[in-house]
């Protein structure tokens, strides 16, 4: 980070989840202003275009090419012939562009053009150049606003927009109250045992405690911890709940009495290690750390090796039109089920 914020520059996943976000995207191309050519459904920049807008040679465009031929062609840089280009060149003069502003323009075999993700790409990669340095304070800025103002003004429970988390939610309650059963009827210790077992639950999914965790989302003593879950962590900790707590009452019954501390950590490490849980909490570790880097800007810090770009999916799943609040998911949930009662 430099003075705060995200040095794009440096970070690919930082880069990919602004060109991932059509939301954020679409603002900033307001904010650009950049006049592109029509073509094929979009607007498209060619690469002496491109070197103008940040005052450069097209061969320092090309060097940039060069080295991350991948990601920009992955972002929409795309090199064009045959009918393609054709096609482009007719577009190009029916806009009156004069062609002595592009030398190759009639004949070169190819030509290369930036649509607008590709476009900030390049500036998210210049690292020298000022004007592609305020382009990204400007980006990041824009990511920020676009996401706080779509989430109604932050994002603490921007995972509650989604439109899995309230059936989620309600079922971890039931599987929850079988776990705390399964240890007040089974585990002879004091009320301790509640606080030691959710977090030896915690960290077997995601490597943090329960404190931990609420620090690095900053929440307050007023925030319950399981509302800031996203979807797949409810299910995964339910399904932890749910086992756990049929295990231990197994073994209280095979011992005809109440197990110890020791004995449920046994039972504890023989449960966590069951091979069926791997591809879950891998999936869950991912999924958490990557949306509460982009989404919260909040680093996991015994995840990283887990964090991935987001993908515009899970844009259009926490910010896009189908994203409700809890209020309103509520809402919806009390209407089904009065027209569920009225048909009985």
């Amino acid at each position: 980070m430099i003075n705060g914020k995200k040095d794009l520059t440096v970070s690919r996943i930082d880069r990919q989840n602004i060109l991932n976000n059509p939301y954020a995207v679409q603002e900033i191309e307001r904010a650009v202003g950049i006049n592109g050519i029509p073509f094929e459904g979009k607007h498209v920049v060619l690469k002496e275009q491109v070197a103008q807008f940040f005052e450069v040679t097209p061969r320092t465009i090309d060097n940039y090419i060069s080295k991350n031929e991948g990601e920009l062609v992955g972002n929409g840089y795309v090199v064009l012939t045959g009918k393609r280009l054709k096609s482009l060149k007719d577009a190009i003069l029916s806009t009156g562009v004069n062609e002595t502003d592009f030398a190759n323009l009639k004949t070169s075999p190819q030509l290369g053009v930036f649509d607008i993700r590709a476009f900030l790409n390049i500036a998210m990669l210049l690292s020298e150049n000022e004007r592609a340095r305020l382009l990204r304070q400007t980006m990041l800025d824009i990511v920020i606003d676009t996401i706080n103002q779509r989430t109604g003004g932050g994002t603490k429970y921007i995972n509650q927009r989604d439109e899995d988390f309230i059936h989620s939610w309600f079922a971890e309650e039931n599987y929850r109250k079988q776990f705390t059963d399964a240890l007040k009827d089974c585990v002879a210790m004091g009320n301790f045992k509640y606080p030691v077992y959710t977090n030896k639950i915690y960290v077997a999914i995601f490597k943090e405690n329960a404190d931990e965790y609420r620090k690095i989302l900053n929440l307050h003593n007023n925030d319950n911890t399981r509302d800031t879950f996203y979807s797949e962590i409810l299910d995964l900790v339910s399904s932890f709940e749910c086992g756990l707590a049929d295990e231990i009452r197994r073994k209280a019954t095979e011992a005809g009495r109440s197990l110890s501390s020791s004995e449920v950590d046994a039972v504890f490490s023989d449960f966590e290690n069951k091979a069926h849980w791997r591809p879950l909490i891998e999936k869950a570790r991912n999924k958490m750390a990557s949306r509460d880097l982009a989404f919260r800007d909040a680093l996991h810090h015994q995840l990283k090796e887990y964090i991935t770009p987001i993908q515009k999916e899970d844009f259009e799943r926490f910010i896009g039109e189908k994203s409700k609040d809890l209020q309103e998911r509520l809402e919806d949930a009390k209407d089904v089920m009065k027209r569920l009662k009225e048909r009985e």
